[in-house]
C-alpha cells in the first residue's frame, strides 16, 4: 500500500497543481464577490476543448491556451450579467451557462472528445523533455501557480483589486462610494473563469485529449479543496486566501491518492468527497447550534 502511495505522488501532485487553478477559481466569487458561481464546471471542459480544436487545427500551442483563457473569462462575464440584468441567482445562472457551455464544447470539437497529440502541446514547444519528465512538469507547473498567486496577491492590493474585494464585503456600501457594482461582479467572475478554463487548456496538453465531460465533479473536487486550505491556511489575509486554495488542493489530490492506494473503489471518490463537503459545512452550524442551546 506505502509503495503504491508513493508511486502515485508525483502523479498527483502535478493533478493537484493544474486543479488548483479550478480551486483558485472557486474561491474568488465564493469569498471576495460573496457569490457563490458553478460556472467552473463548463468553463474548465469549454477552456480545454477550444485548445484541444485550436491546436489540432495548427493554431500555436500559446496562442490556443490564451484564446481559450478569454473563452472561460467570457462564460464567467455571460454568467455575471445573466445574474445582474435578469436577477438569476448566480448559482442558477453558473447551471445555465454550464449548460450552454456543453453545447459549445460538442459543436467546437464537432465530436464528444479529441485526441491531441504531444507535439502540439506548449510543454513540447517549451521542452520536448517536459513530457516525458514527471518532475520537470511538477518544477513548471509549480513556477506557473507561484506566479498565478504573485500577480493574484499584487493585484488585489491595486487599487481596482481593492475595490473588488470592497465591492463582496458591502455590496450596499458600493454605489455610495461611487463604484459600479456590476461592472467588478462581472470582472470578478471573467477572472474567475479564465483561471478555470488555463486549468482546462493544461490538464488537455498533459493528458493529451479533451472531452466533453471533463468538468464534470470538478466543482466539488475544488470546493473540497478550498475547505481543507482554509482549514489549514486560514483566510485572514488576502495571502492566506489565495495560497489558501493551492495548499488544499494539494493536500486533498495526496488524500485521493492515499485512498486509492488502501483499495478504494474510485467510483466511491465522488461521494466521499461530497459527504466531506456536506459535512465540513453542516459542523459550524450545529456547533453555533450547540453553542446557543448551552447559551440559553
Amino acid at each position: 500500500m506505502i509503495d503504491t502511495f508513493i508511486n502515485l505522488i508525483p502523479v498527483t501532485l502535478v493533478q493537484s497543481l493544474i486543479y488548483a487553478f479550478v480551486a483558485l477559481a472557486i474561491m474568488i466569487p465564493f469569498r471576495t464577490l460573496a457569490l457563490p458561481d458553478l460556472t467552473v464546471e463548463g468553463s474548465l471542459p469549454l477552456g480545454g476543448c477550444i485548445a484541444a480544436a485550436l491546436l489540432t487545427a495548427g493554431v500555436d500551442p500559446w496562442s490556443g491556451t490564451g484564446i481559450a483563457v478569454l473563452a472561460g473569462a467570457a462564460a464567467g462575464m455571460v454568467t455575471a450579467l445573466i445574474h445582474l440584468y435578469f436577477q438569476v441567482p448566480s448559482l442558477l445562472a453558473g447551471i445555465l451557462v454550464a449548460t450552454m457551455a456543453w453545447s459549445v464544447d460538442l459543436r467546437v470539437m464537432a465530436m464528444p472528445n479529441k485526441a491531441v497529440p504531444a507535439e502540439l502541446s506548449l510543454f513540447d514547444w517549451l521542452s520536448p523533455a517536459i513530457l516525458l519528465d514527471i518532475r520537470l512538469q511538477m518544477a513548471l507547473l509549480g513556477v506557473l501557480v507561484c506566479a498565478t498567486l504573485l500577480g493574484l496577491i499584487a493585484f488585489y492590493r491595486t487599487e481596482v483589486g481593492l475595490t473588488l474585494r470592497c465591492v463582496g464585503a458591502n455590496a450596499r456600501l458600493a454605489p455610495a462610494l461611487g463604484i459600479s457594482r456590476r461592472r467588478y461582479v462581472v470582472a470578478g467572475f471573467g477572472l474567475a473563469n479564465a483561471l478555470a478554463a488555463l486549468g482546462g487548456a493544461l490538464v488537455v496538453q498533459t493528458q493529451g485529449y479533451a472531452d466533453v465531460t471533463m468538468g464534470f465533479g470538478v466543482l466539488v473536487n475544488g470546493l473540497a479543496a478550498l475547505i481543507i486550505g482554509e482549514a489549514i491556511i486560514g483566510r485572514a489575509t488576502i495571502g492566506r486566501q489565495l495560497v489558501a486554495p493551492v495548499v488544499g488542493s494539494v493536500i486533498y489530490y495526496q488524500l485521493v491518492s492515499l485512498g486509492l492506494a488502501t483499495g478504494l473503489n474510485p467510483s466511491d471518490l465522488k461521494f466521499l468527497t461530497g459527504a466531506f463537503v456536506l459535512v465540513t459545512l453542516a459542523v459550524p452550524l450545529i456547533t453555533g447550534r450547540s453553542r446557543s442551546i448551552v447559551g440559553t
